[in-house]
């Protein structure tokens, strides 16, 4: 696909910026509009990206917007939101292409009649965890902060992702990277090889089982997630374009071309599913996003050789980079993240902190009725989601 070649070659390229994960949000919901800036700084939009295939590369900047309608059949219905996942990609560093990329995004939400636009790129404001020894302040995030203030952008209350991430650097060779892991991971890691868990890669047939699993987790643990059909969605179009099925842990030796890509891990023992998780591609970074496990054999470690083998897979596909997908806001027991951040913190990687999303509100009057309204909105729609997930399971 033209445009994920584009936006490959931009700095910081994520998968929430693809041309499928605008495919994937368009069913439900989400018009895809793709913008693009050329190298004199220029920009073009487009919704239908057959014609950007004469765009010179290339390009400056880029961004995947996502559009939605609010309040279809009332006076209103010419409002909307914006959303730029992990976008606009552009060299943040470069004050001039930055201030031409932030006049046009709010220029554009003006004319789409914007309640609000929100960005949430991976600008890096540090590195390691706050106030520790490897705490390291990056100076333009502090200053990218600063310019988003006085253009009257504010850090949104409705974070869609996480700010705080834990990235592990796939340079090192795998004795290196087991060296820089906590004693205790590697002891969990040879452990669960010892107990017989069983690795294989998942395949399309696995889904169902896979959903449930997530289903059972989120019970368990107390998160919401959606219904099966969003997840199948997302997890289809993106198993679709591996290339070749794969039916277990043999790596293909090719390098990651510009097409992103997940797949799914799965850990047995005795050939029943205990534990999986989905990684993805792009662009040379791996992505841990879903995680699911059953309690059954949680003693034999599972999670552990799950995660070793996606970073061995993530590297051997020419990955420098694999990101653990989240991070807590606060670095304490206080977080509800603490948990699940204690193991990744296990396995060797480094805390990045971004700049999360802000929103710039063309339109001050709606943006203050949308927040005040939705939040009760989503509390609803969470608990329902629950409820329901509990009933599908026989909970």
């Amino acid at each position: 696909m033209y445009w994920n070649s584009l936006i490959s070659n931009l700095p910081s390229p994520h998968f929430l910026q693809t041309y499928e994960w605008g495919q994937v949000k368009a069913k439900y919901g989400w018009e895809p509009i793709y913008l693009v800036w050329d190298n004199q700084g220029k920009m073009k939009e487009e919704r239908d990206l057959n014609h950007l295939s004469s765009f010179l590369f290339p390009p400056s900047a880029a961004a995947l917007i996502l559009r939605r309608r609010i309040l279809q059949n009332s006076f209103a219905a010419r409002l909307s939101i914006l959303y730029s996942p992990k976008g606009p990609l552009l060299d943040w560093t470069n004050e001039s292409l930055r201030t031409r990329v932030l006049n046009d995004l709010q220029s554009f939400a003006k004319k789409q009649g914007a309640i609000f636009l929100k960005c949430d790129p991976d600008v890096v404001l540090g590195t390691g965890v706050p106030r520790s020894a490897e705490d390291v302040e990056e100076k333009s995030g502090t200053a990218i902060t600063s310019e988003l203030k006085r253009r009257g952008w504010g850090y949104s209350s409705d974070q869609i992702q996480f700010k705080n991430t834990v990235v592990i650097d796939l340079n090192p060779t795998e004795d290196e990277l087991l060296a820089r892991m906590k004693q205790k991971t590697r002891y969990n890691i040879r452990l669960a090889e010892k107990k017989s868990v069983f690795l294989r890669v998942g395949t399309l047939e696995d889904l169902p089982m896979l959903y449930k699993m997530y289903a059972e987790t989120s019970v368990r643990d107390g998160f919401v997630i959606r219904d099966e059909a969003y997840y199948k969605t997302v997890w289809e179009t993106f198993m679709r374009l591996n290339v070749g099925k794969l039916e277990s842990l043999q790596v293909e030796t090719f390098q990651l071309s510009n097409l992103p890509t997940c797949e799914p891990l799965i850990a047995e023992v005795n050939n029943q599913p205990v534990a999986a998780i989905f990684v993805f591609y792009f662009a040379g970074r791996a992505y841990y996003v879903y995680g699911m496990s059953r309690d059954a054999h949680r003693e034999k470690m599972p999670t552990y050789l799950l995660q070793w083998e996606a970073m061995k897979r993530a590297k051997a596909k020419g990955c420098t980079a694999y990101d653990l997908w989240g991070a807590p806001d606060v670095f304490d027991e206080s977080d509800s993240m603490w948990g699940v951040y204690r193991f990744k913190e296990g396995l060797g990687g480094r805390v990045v902190r971004t700049l999360g999303a802000w929103d710039y509100t063309p339109n001050p009057f709606w943006y203050r009725m949308y927040s005040d309204i939705m939040p009760r909105v989503l509390d609803v729609m969470r608990s329902r989601g629950k409820a329901r997930t509990k009933q599908n399971l026989g909970a």
